[in-house]
């Protein structure tokens, strides 16, 4: 084993899969060149060549034009290549959301299954770096709503590689969620000559515990751990956390299991309670596992507000630690 930043693993990722698949290519703002606003890419060009210098390279650095790439990606991916399209930030997604959302999430159904569009987006979402409400937003929950696409959100490095590559070779759109916050934080990694993936669609219990159950993803499951390890020291309070690894599909069986054993389930997202992930996950349990239940489940999202610059007002109105343990504890007061 061995200790690789966010950042170091999901660069890993997309070099594997270059180096296996030549279908494989990069294509977005600045990731060529200058590696990506957040160096994720970096270096990749040294080996795979940039598209703008030959036409044989495979990162292509583009415009700022969402819609023009975005539909650039999708045409090639129809066509048998496997592009990974990178969003400066995934708030931009707005602007090529006909394309992702009304094209390549439909374009397996609307053909009969005779047209696949094999392509990841990628690129980082959430709050906590001052970066305003245009360049802070977590879109999960806007993205689940359109069957066809699926969306992950892995919050570790050994997550990050594992599912990317397993995004990579999927036949399916599938959106990338990389949290600003994660880029530099580290954990254990195989070797880097050893293959592994992570399937989509399955959740992880990151911690366990016997009196209330927190399902959460991305940078929360961080907070969430936090919070479990100071409940437990302060209160003697103990948490388990589900970490959801991905919002579609939606592994729910893991959720029921940890909540059988604690009787309570707090569903915790950085984007708003208002119609996101949380509300889900609650209205779940309520429908398949209400008997589960020891007391209401709730479900925690960020203040209905436009996340503010102010590095101070960012933190009150983001879900983190001091929100999640005061929940907590209101729930098992």
């Amino acid at each position: 084993m061995r200790t690789t930043t966010y950042i170091q693993a999901v660069n890993e990722a997309m070099k594997d899969e270059m180096r296996r698949d030549p279908s494989v290519f990069l294509i977005g703002e600045d990731l060529a060149y200058y590696g990506g606003l957040f160096r994720v890419t970096r270096n990749l060009m040294n080996e795979f060549g940039a598209f703008n210098d030959d036409p044989k390279g495979r990162l292509v650095d583009t415009p700022i034009s969402e819609q023009g790439f975005m539909g650039m990606a999708l045409g090639a991916a129809m066509v048998g290549m496997r592009p990974i399209i990178e969003l400066m930030y995934m708030d931009f997604f707005l602007v090529c959301a006909d394309q992702i959302l009304n094209q390549a999430a439909k374009m397996h159904y609307m053909t009969g299954g005779l047209v696949h569009a094999p392509m990841v987006i990628r690129g980082q979402h959430g709050g906590g770096k001052g970066y305003g409400s245009q360049h802070s937003q977590c879109v999960e929950s806007a993205l689940a709503h359109f069957a066809g696409i699926k969306v992950v959100a892995p919050a570790t490095p050994y997550d990050a590689k594992g599912l990317l590559i397993s995004a990579i070779r999927d036949p399916n759109p599938v959106v990338f969620l990389e949290h600003k916050m994660l880029y530099f934080t580290r954990g254990e990694m195989p070797a880097a000559n050893e293959e592994f993936t992570v399937p989509l669609g399955q959740a992880d219990v990151k911690r366990q515990g016997a009196d209330l159950t927190i399902a959460t993803f991305s940078y929360c499951l961080l907070e969430a751990l936090a919070a479990a390890e100071e409940l437990k020291a302060e209160q003697g309070i103990d948490i388990e956390v589900v970490d959801l690894r991905s919002i579609v599909p939606l592994d729910m069986e893991t959720v029921f299991e940890s909540v059988a054993k604690t009787g309570r389930l707090l569903a915790v997202h950085e984007s708003q309670s208002n119609c996101g992930i949380g509300g889900e996950i609650v209205a779940r349990i309520y429908e398949e596992a209400p008997h589960l239940l020891k007391a209401p489940a709730r479900r925690l999202g960020m203040a209905p507000v436009s996340i503010p610059v102010s590095e101070a007002l960012e933190q009150e109105v983001l879900p983190w630690k001091k929100n999640i343990k005061a929940a907590v504890l209101q729930m098992l007061g």
